[in-house]
């Protein structure tokens, strides 16, 4: 299944991608909603660098979720900047999640494309994740009409 959402940000597009490549933003868009703990490496990068990041995982804070991997690519795109996790787990198989930040009519447009695999789970895993993501743009709008003031 598939999650499709997009927002457009009061911000230069330039100062979104340099946002959308640290963990900094990650921690703050997913709270208060998931917590997320590096396993391996320990201690997060300033910013993602192409690789494999292992992750702790709990919802709300208190609900362990187990472990899942964090697989950063930046993609090619022709109209603006692609940061991909194509994030896996023993429960969520496939957790393919494409950040796509481009130029919309003086505006920045950022957009969460996610495609979701957890077997017999799918269905409660998308649910969770449309909440999630709408949770994280949401932040997103707020953090962007700030001027990046975490």
């Amino acid at each position: 299944m598939q999650v499709d959402i997009s927002a457009e940000l009061e911000c230069p597009m330039g100062e979104a991608i340099a946002h959308a490549m640290t963990t900094r933003l990650l921690e703050f868009v997913a709270y208060p909603l998931v917590h997320f703990t590096p396993i391996e490496p320990r201690s997060w990068p300033a910013t993602w660098a192409e690789g494999t990041y292992w992750v702790g995982v709990r919802i709300l804070g208190l609900v362990p979720f187990g472990k899942q991997a964090i697989v950063i690519s930046y993609p090619e795109s022709a109209d603006g900047f692609r940061l991909r996790d194509n994030g896996h787990s023993t429960l969520v198989k496939v957790w393919d999640h494409l950040i796509s930040i481009s130029a919309a009519d003086g505006r920045t447009r950022y957009r969460d494309t996610v495609t979701i695999d957890a077997g017999v789970l799918t269905w409660p895993v998308w649910l969770f994740a449309q909440a999630f993501y709408r949770h994280r743009q949401r932040r997103w709008r707020q953090l962007a009409a700030r001027g990046f003031r975490y």
